[in-house]
């Protein structure tokens, strides 16, 4: 362009920038801070056996309520005002939100009391629990073990009963798969049930938040107290959520339960002893009146390459170039969070871990050479994979298949390499049911036995919006067996 020319181009962009200095100016409509709190602490390592604390406090909200008295932990990387927030991860270090998620405004509302921020994979990059700011989270089974991620920190303080209940996140399995390894109960509702307002986004099409607790009836109470619409996550449909502890009846007289044969068996991953207590604990229901049959879906087990696909672009679209936000969104923008992480990540992004460095490489290298082409294929083919289970749904009610393929896993030596750290990370990722989160459908991880002194998870998957049939299947299950004597 002549001189003349930019000059006419740098008069219109000024133009345009008048309207950036009115915005400016004008005041932001933010959640408001309904309880007093202070911000906590950071525990001392004696207080903190497991390494699965980030911060401790004491927030209480209302005198009584469906929550009255317990004890919640949160994932750290749901926003509580006034308290730090690292999200896993150096990078994030001296961040102290300004706003309450709804899920934090909602569990003070009914009675509950915040008890402080659980450890979590950096920026929720992992499965293993070695991923963490504070180093490897370990698993009350067994010390040298896993808690499993990347709500690691979240599913052990509830194992070790420090804490009533948690809120973990999960965009593949990442509240599932450490309810398994850590003996837990651990859900990822319905896409839309629980509002994700609040929560540092990684794919808007696969981010959940979900209640963990040591028995169906306390993930049931917490997820009635979350649930619903709030009017700031976009993705939520106007429906009246259930009253989900009143539907568990522990009757599942007729119910029809499909054990998809596709989530067992994956070569040189599955572990047998998991496979048989799951096909096991499976069968019991028959003996409480349902109808037990297996069914295939061959689609499931395209689902974790279309997950990678989505989630690995989308991540890097959200976290790099939407600066941890994100664009397109029509609810709630966190612009203190926004700020914060697009100054912090370029100082520190050698913090970042292996895991996380992995997703953001690749993002990278996808984004530039194929332009979201594959981001784009992969969310078409996730109506298709949709319908294939939506088919199965018409002949079975729920779904039985491991929550894992793996028991918890060895930590891995603090000086291992990338790769290593990388695939102890991810390996058991391709069997969790993150195929779930691309689908919306509900899902929840259920002990079902024990096998070499650790846990075996039982996953089941219910139609969407039928998260009261899922929770009272699994509670059927919880009150007509002791899971920890179970073998397979």
């Amino acid at each position: 362009m002549a001189t003349s020319e930019l000059e006419q181009y740098r008069s219109l962009i000024i133009e345009n920038l008048a309207a950036y200095a009115a915005v400016d100016a004008m005041v932001e409509p933010k959640p408001a801070v309904k309880y007093s709190r202070t911000p906590g602490r950071r525990p001392e390592p004696e207080e903190d056996p497991y390494n699965a604390w980030y911060y401790k406090t004491e927030i209480k909200g209302a005198s009584d309520g469906l929550l009255a008295g317990k004890r919640v932990v949160l994932k750290d990387v749901i926003s509580v005002a006034g308290v730090p927030m690292a999200a896993g991860t150096a990078v994030m270090e001296g961040f102290v939100p300004d706003v309450d998620a709804t899920v934090v405004t909602r569990i003070l509302d009914a009675g509950g009391i915040i008890a402080g921020k659980a450890a979590s994979e950096g920026f929720s990059f992992g499965g293993a629990g070695h991923n963490s700011l504070t180093g490897p989270v370990r698993n009350p089974h067994d010390p040298s073990r896993s808690s499993g991620g990347s709500s690691n920190g979240s599913a052990a303080l509830v194992a070790a009963k420090e804490v009533d209940m948690a809120i973990g996140g999960d965009q593949g399995g990442s509240v599932r798969v450490p309810a398994s390894w850590c003996g837990i109960y651990g859900m990822k509702a319905t896409m839309g049930v629980v509002p994700y307002t609040g929560a540092i986004p990684m794919e808007p099409t696969l981010d959940h938040v979900g209640p963990m607790a040591n028995s169906t009836r306390d993930v049931a109470l917490l997820l009635e107290a979350v649930a619903g619409p709030d009017g700031l996550d976009p993705r939520q449909p106007e429906f009246t959520p259930e009253a989900y502890s009143v539907a568990l009846t522990g009757k599942v007289d007729g119910l029809r339960i499909g054990i998809l044969e596709d989530g067992f068996g994956y070569e040189g991953i599955s572990q047998p002893d998991v496979d048989q207590a799951v096909r096991d604990a499976a069968q019991h229901f028959e003996t409480l009146g349902a109808e037990v049959s297996s069914v295939s879906v061959p689609a499931h087990r395209d689902g974790p390459a279309i997950l990678v696909a989505m989630a690995l672009e989308g991540t890097y679209s959200t976290l790099i170039l939407g600066n941890g936000m994100g664009h397109g969104w029509a609810g709630f923008y966190n612009t203190h969070l926004l700020e914060y992480f697009a100054r912090a990540l370029p100082r520190r992004a050698n913090d970042l871990s292996p895991s996380a460095k992995t997703f953001m490489l690749t993002g990278a290298y996808l984004h530039n050479n194929y332009h979201g082409k594959y981001y784009a294929k992969a969310q078409n083919l996730a109506r298709k994979l949709t319908a294939a289970y939506e088919r199965v749904f018409q002949q079975v009610d729920l779904l039985v298949l491991p929550a894992t393929p793996i028991k918890a896993t060895e930590l891995p030596p603090e000086d291992c390499g990338p790769e290593e750290s990388v695939h102890r990370s991810f390996e058991m990722f391709v069997g969790s049911g993150g195929q779930f989160n691309i689908t919306g459908m509900p899902a929840i991880s259920v002990p079902c036995a024990m096998s070499e002194g650790l846990p075996v998870g039982m996953a089941l998957v219910g139609r969407k919006f039928e998260d009261g049939v899922v929770l009272n299947a699994a509670y059927a299950f919880e009150t007509s067996t002791d899971w920890t004597t179970r073998r397979p």
